[in-house]
């Protein structure tokens, strides 16, 4: 039994010797969104504390666009271990249900710690009538196809549109290029209900020009006197916006590089003063391993299949 342990120990040391020595040089966060978004000012935070941990700077690299395609294969065409995806995890889960053809290898993507959730809330105009979530939803169903929605992506529009469906609700889809036009059709009424990240509305929503009806993370917000999606009577519209590191597998990254990796988030993130303002920021602090992480994203695929089938397939 000694010489199986001494055996597999032998085996193990190449890998724990890697882990310690990474990273060996600068490493990269590549971002799939833009500047000033809630996951750009936490990767930035958390890019600033594990450069000092590391004692190797962490460089951030904004490559929004084409819903995280461009950030997604600028990681897999690096083929590098110091170079990782930062952002949200809807935008490539969504992919198989949002495009006519995934445009890189599914499989390249190795979950390597999660960080985050992305407060996601369900908003209206503060001149609708309705004051709850479920009003809007009887409105809807007094008034069929003379209301609006839309969302910050499409994962949260398939999941709209099956709960829709199933609850036999006849409500208008509108796509938006941007946020910035969408907030001011909500703000206007020219659209009744709007899926969209905390971070992004809170102006409108402190300033009274909206209203926020729930949130739609499985708990409350901090801060944020709103009920869950669930705690509101629809538990359909529950998503988690998973917030995370990637690498890609051919970077040759081990696994031991990304447990330590996870480890060094987590312990940055249980400082209560990066806590708070990542907070601020519209997230749910939320650190897991890789697995965690891994397990957390099947989740979210399982549960687009099911909502794409509802729909029968890709929206239109």
């Amino acid at each position: 039994m000694k010489k199986i342990l001494l055996i597999v120990l032998a085996a193990l040391l190449p890998f724990l010797a890697q882990a310690q020595s990474w990273p060996s040089r600068p490493v990269k966060f590549i971002l799939s969104l833009g500047p000033g978004s809630g996951a750009d000012l936490t990767g930035r935070m958390l890019a600033d504390r594990l450069s000092k941990q590391w004692g190797q700077p962490v460089v951030v690299e904004n490559r929004p666009g084409a819903d995280a395609v461009l950030a997604i294969n600028a990681v897999i065409a690096a083929k590098d271990d110091h170079t990782l995806l930062y952002g949200p995890s809807g935008s490539f889960v969504g992919h198989p249900f949002t495009l006519e053809r995934v445009p890189y290898d599914r499989n390249e993507l190795l979950p390597v710690a999660r960080v985050s959730n992305t407060v996601v809330v369900l908003a209206a105009p503060a001149s609708l009538k309705a004051q709850s979530l479920k009003e809007v939803m009887q409105m809807v169903r007094e008034e069929p196809g003379k209301l609006n929605y839309a969302s910050v992506t499409q994962v949260y529009d398939i999941m709209m549109a099956a709960y829709l469906k199933s609850a036999g609700l006849d409500m208008a889809r509108v796509t938006y290029k941007d946020a910035v036009s969408a907030q001011n059709d909500l703000v206007e009424g020219r659209i009744q209900l709007y899926s969209a990240a905390y971070a992004i509305v809170r102006g409108h929503a402190q300033g009274g020009r909206i209203r926020i009806l729930a949130v739609q993370n499985r708990t409350r917000a901090p801060g944020l006197e709103a009920p869950t999606a669930a705690e509101a009577g629809f538990p359909e519209l529950t998503l988690d916006g998973l917030v995370g590191l990637m690498a890609a597998r051919s970077s040759g990254i081990s696994d031991a590089v990304r447990e330590r990796i996870a480890a060094d988030v987590k312990a940055q993130l249980n400082d209560p003063a990066l806590n708070e303002r990542m907070t601020a920021t519209g997230q749910i602090v939320n650190p897991g391993t890789p697995a965690e992480f891994a397990a957390a994203i099947d989740e979210q695929s399982k549960n687009l299949a099911t909502w794409s089938k509802a729909i029968g397939g890709k929206l239109k």
